[in-house]
């Protein structure tokens, strides 16, 4: 009898011993096989939502096939309350293995938008409040209470934001987007100002910042952007008007047609650097590093006075009356 139980013990611990071999074989082969996706796969999990609901989803959407083995392998690793919510991007040639690291380190999906040199603030705040992935919160809020809305009470928003291609996760505020591009305007405008040229005619940063807009919109050729600054720097240092046709464009604002007109040189604005001396009140539109480098780093020379060229470039002059010359060449005679 002692012999009979023996035998069935033996046998039945066999019978365990291969079918937990088998399992775990099976769990490893599991974990270790590219998920059952062709492409790219967009999955979200949800605040407060558990491992296991995790698996369970993921068994039926079809993406793997033993939802219990990964929810036994990170219990065995000591991270299944590790995961992290928000929206993955799950890639053909994951293995469930490899999706587990990807819900623990939190690799969400990301998403861009870029901001664009030159844009006023409304024109970001347009492409800004089209963007579907953003939570939007500022649509009703007018342009003037921007800043305030940020944490900046008192700053004008016009070329408070630094152009670049920002990457954000779905969930992102318009407020935190807005505030992260600001910040990142802080910075370089800070950095550049710390490597500036002596002698500028430059209270400020601000001040800096007020003429790179306008060179940045000024400029269609890059490499012109040092002249350009050039030229505004010593016509501020001699205390002449700069003269500058975008200040008066946005001093036009929506009446702007494409064209301007001898009146529309004498529109009374503080933006109209055609009447006033020194620089407008703020800065006109986004400004790029490269042209805060530029009018922080102004290129050596005599030049006074600019004209469009036609070709996005500009001649530059020394006197009035090469200046007026060279508009007779490339302005007066293109319009006859």
């Amino acid at each position: 009898m002692k012999q009979t139980l023996l035998v069935i013990t033996l046998f039945l611990s066999a019978i365990s011993l291969a079918v937990a071999w088998w399992v775990w074989n099976d769990m490893q082969n599991e974990l270790t096989s590219p998920v059952n996706i062709s492409g790219p796969v967009s999955f979200e999990i949800k605040n407060g939502t558990s491992l296991q609901a995790v698996a369970v989803k993921l068994h039926k959407q079809g993406i793997i096939k033993q939802p219990y083995y990964l929810v036994f392998e990170a219990r065995r690793e000591g991270t299944a309350g590790m995961i992290k919510a928000g929206e993955y991007l799950l890639q053909p040639g994951k293995t469930p293995r490899q999706l587990l690291q990807q819900f623990i380190s939190g690799d969400v999906r990301q998403y861009a938008l870029t901001l664009v040199e030159g844009w006023t603030v409304r024109d970001m705040l347009a492409v800004v409040e089209e963007d579907s992935v953003l939570e939007q919160s500022l649509q009703h809020v007018a342009v003037e209470n921007l800043m305030m809305e940020l944490g900046y009470p008192g700053l004008s928003p016009e070329g408070q934001f630094f152009p670049d291609t920002y990457h954000f996760p779905r969930g992102t505020t318009d407020i935190a987007f807005l505030k992260r591009a600001h910040t990142a305007l802080q910075r370089v405008l800070e950095e550049e100002w710390q490597a500036r040229d002596d002698n500028l005619p430059y209270q400020s940063p601000y001040e800096a910042l007020i003429l790179a807009s306008i060179i940045e919109k000024e400029t269609g050729v890059p490499e012109e952007r040092a002249q350009i600054a050039g030229v505004f720097v010593r016509r501020l240092q001699r205390g002449m008007r700069l003269q500058t046709d975008p200040t008066v464009i946005y001093a036009m604002q929506e009446s702007f047609d494409g064209n301007i007109r001898s009146k529309d040189l004498q529109i009374d604005s503080p933006y109209n650097t055609y009447l006033y001396a020194g620089l407008p009140p703020t800065p006109i539109a986004l400004a790029g590093r490269e042209s805060i480098q530029a009018a922080l780093h102004p290129a050596d020379g005599k030049a006074l006075y600019f004209v469009a060229k036609g070709d996005g470039s500009h001649h530059f002059s020394k006197t009035l009356e090469e200046h007026n010359r060279a508009v007779a060449k490339y302005q007066l005679d293109k319009e006859q």
